[in-house]
């Protein structure tokens, strides 16, 4: 094996190795070796390619009355292999040219707290909890009333060509700066101007998605006992989690995994039999402002808690979750093979005025399936707590890329849930409680006045179907959790237990989702406080110092009463808070993402001509994510038609209110529309000029150093030789084993020495 070639920093300034360790990086002659085709690599994609070729053909183009729902998961998997493969494997080598040679941030700056060179296995963990979200369990769920199709292609290809290149390319370029938030790297790449603009817009925009992620939460768990109960059981848990990591078994994570996930279970049982109590049903029956409330004291005390008490043991938590389950109901999609009658477009996607939100399929699909296919969010999350923790440079495709490819798959196989149900149960639990009256009677009327081909639903059915899953009711029970939930127990107890237990499976995905959820709004909010405190701190430096408690209460409670606003503006909302809300989530996450991707297209325009030829790889995803969300934006702020426009919307229901026509409700109910509106109206104008600013600027600095053709790679921080070895990928290669064995007899002979500090 050739190793890498030893000292310090060389005279030509090429990095050089101290020759008393083993090579800290693979070769490019081993690379390049590694790589090369044989037989049965060929043999091995080809058979891969043909696979997904066969899924793809009978979701797009067979497509018969029904559609066998193993296609999507053959679809969505060797498509994501052959995107990893290939496509960011071409990210790598030519627009990002990691070297493992090069320390990274958390090597050199390890302070046992921020910066702490973590396992690569253990941190694809803790970044998939923080950017899995409610967003790829609810979009998918609400797009689906426009058919299967436009989702699944923009879900599997979406995820491939942009949201997968945005996490990657983030946390890459936020690494070299040292583990800078994209708000920094904007202001380093952009200029004061520029970047003010897009930390303004960011923080913004934090306060929507973190009270759209909390209302998923609020209506996944009003008027249900056994849910508020089961995942009230999951804050004590992960406290003894903590604890028990900390004091009494420090380092046993294994172990304290299984014990969370054997009191999970437990609580889920336990809250069947608590809500088959009267006492049960008269404590753990809460009102969905109740919750709200609830979750706006827990998100305030989850942000200034130690992390190690609360957050940390909940990503423990959430990560098996998430993984175990989705891997679950793929396998039991494969095993089940549920035939999907919903049509691959449906009259909704043409006409735009569904009964779930309203929007024709362009641009409103791609900005309602935010996560999962493109997440501005992650771009906070990928220049916020990952890039500090990274172990080598090459480890980044594994976790950004990597990542993001998971978070997709949860996205599919929210889809394929919702889908799989009866298209009127559906709609019954979409629509909002203003058009289906809230009782199953004038639900199933609603649903059979859409005049859908095939659908007949009846008061008897939604009864039935809320009693299977131990719930009183179903009907309008937005936001996606609860559709999320009914489908995967619909396809779950086909494998395990039949009918008599779907209402465990029901109670367990709502855990599932709210553990999900709840991950995200207390990083979310975390998130938030550390980009406030830097701002304010442009002006009042003590602010920036994280460890000042003042500066720390008083950041995060700005944060949680700006959320927390808009999260009772949706819990009150008479046209449905996600219906209405969601698509402002969706435009704001998605405008978050183009300044994200601005920026990164501004330094790789910086970095020189032998980069530049590859810059179409970001141009790509930034352009048709400022179509789509400009377009989405103008549509919502000047559309003529109320159920679209904001202000359309806005303006009917004044004119309602001076009328005194109450034939759109009572006067609370118009006075809480005209209020609702008139702050979705102008966040809207203030999201899309402050991102339109942030990329016009972005688009003019690149120009002007493609022109110029000088390099300028001065955000970066100065390379540090890295005095350690870890594998890049999940499973080590030859190359790496052999370099792993050698650390290994290394450190046995001679304990290797402390990381090198600036």
């Amino acid at each position: 094996m050739t190793a890498v070639s030893p000292g310090g920093e060389g005279a030509d300034g090429t990095l050089e190795q101290d020759p008393a360790l083993p090579p800290v990086a693979v070769s490019e002659a081993d690379h390049e070796r590694e790589s090369r085709w044989t037989l049965p690599k060929i043999l091995l994609w080809a058979a891969i390619a043909l696979l997904g070729g066969v899924a793809w053909t009978m979701l797009a183009i067979v497509r018969g009355e029904t559609v066998n729902a193993i296609w999507f998961v053959f679809a969505a998997v060797c498509t994501y292999l052959i995107g990893y493969r290939f496509y960011a494997k071409v990210i790598e080598k030519y627009l990002l040219r990691p070297d493992d040679r090069r320390a990274t941030p958390a090597e050199v700056l390890e302070d046992g707290k921020d910066f702490v060179p973590t396992d690569r296995r253990v941190l694809y963990g803790h970044h998939f909890a923080a950017i899995a979200g409610a967003g790829p369990l609810v979009g998918p769920v609400l797009a689906a009333q426009m058919g299967f199709l436009p989702g699944t292609i923009w879900i599997i290809v979406g995820v491939v060509l942009a949201g997968a290149v945005q996490d990657y390319t983030v946390l890459f370029f936020s690494m070299r700066r040292g583990g800078r938030s994209i708000g920094q790297m904007a202001r380093d790449v952009l200029g004061k101007f520029g970047g003010t603009a897009a930390i303004i817009a960011s923080l913004l925009i934090m306060v929507i998605i973190i009270a759209i992620l909390a209302l998923v939460v609020v209506n996944a768990l009003g008027e249900s006992p056994w849910g508020v109960f089961s995942v009230g059981m999951t804050l004590p848990i992960a406290l003894f989690m903590g604890v028990y990591l900390r004091y009494l078994r420090p380092g046993r994570v294994t172990e304290v995994s299984l014990i969370g996930f054997v009191l999970l279970i437990a609580a889920i049982i336990g809250g069947g039999a608590v809500a088959g109590t009267e006492w049960g049903q008269a404590v753990f029956t809460l009102d969905r402002t109740t919750i709200a409330w609830g979750i706006i004291v827990y998100g305030f005390i989850a942000a200034i808690l130690p992390v190690w008490l609360l957050l940390a043991p909940r990503d423990y938590l959430s990560t098996f979750m998430k993984v175990g389950v989705i891997v679950m109901l793929a396998g039991a999609i494969v095993l089940v093979r549920p035939e999907i009658s919903v049509p691959a477009f449906t009259e909704f996607a043409e006409t735009g005025l569904g009964p779930v939100f309203s929007g024709a399929l362009f641009p409103f699909l791609f900005v309602t399936i935010a996560c999962g296919a493109l997440s501005g969010f992650h771009a906070l999350i990928s220049s916020g707590t990952t890039p500090k923790l990274i172990e080598k440079e090459r480890q980044t495709r594994f976790i950004g890329y990597g990542g993001m490819l998971m978070e997709s798959f949860v996205a599919i196989m929210a889809l394929v849930a919702a889908i799989s149900i009866d298209q009127g149960i559906y709609f019954a639990m979409n629509a909002p409680a203003a058009l289906t009256g809230g009782t199953v009677e004038n639900a199933a009327a609603f649903v059979n006045s859409l005049g859908l081909t095939g659908v007949n639903v009846t008061p008897d059915v939604l009864s039935s179907t809320a009693s299977a899953v131990g719930e009183e009711s179903i009907v309008s029970r937005t936001g996606g959790a609860p559709t999320l939930a009914l489908g995967l127990a619909h396809i779950m107890h086909q494998l395990i237990g039949g009918p008599a237990i779907m209402g465990f499976w029901y109670h367990f995905a709502i855990m599932f989702e709210a553990l999900f959820i709840l991950t995200a709004v207390d990083a979310g909010t975390r998130v938030a406080r550390f980009m406030l405190q830097d701002t304010i701190g442009a002006f009042l430096p003590r602010f920036r110092d994280v460890s000042w408690r003042p500066g720390v209460w008083i950041c995060t409670a700005i944060m949680v009463a700006g959320w927390g606003y808009i999260l009772i503006l949706g819990v009150t909302d008479p046209l449905g808070g996600i219906n209405t809300f969601f698509p402002l989530f969706g435009i704001a996450n998605q405008l978050l993402a183009g300044i994200a991707l601005a920026v990164v297209f501004a330094i790789v325009a910086k970095r020189g001509k032998s980069y530049v030829r590859w810059l179409w790889i970001i141009a790509l995803p930034l352009a048709f994510t400022a179509v789509i969300t400009i377009t989405a934006s103008l549509y919502k702020i000047f559309s003529p038609v109320p159920g679209i426009g904001y202000w359309a919307n806005n303006a009917k229901y004044r004119a309602a209110q001076v009328a005194g026509d109450g034939s759109l409700g009572s006067p609370e109910v118009v006075e809480a529309v005209i209020r609702n509106t008139a702050v979705q109206g102008t966040l809207s104008i203030i999201f899309v000029v402050l991102t339109a600013i942030v990329m016009v600027i972005a688009v003019v600095v690149g120009i002007k150093a493609i022109r110029s053709g000088v390099v300028d790679d001065s955000g970066e921080e100065p390379a540090v030789p890295s005095r350690r070895f870890a594998p890049a990928g999940l499973i080590p290669t030859r190359a790496e084993r052999e370099l792993e064995s050698r650390w290994q007899e290394h450190e046995l002979t001679q304990p290797r020495r402390g990381p090198s500090r600036h």
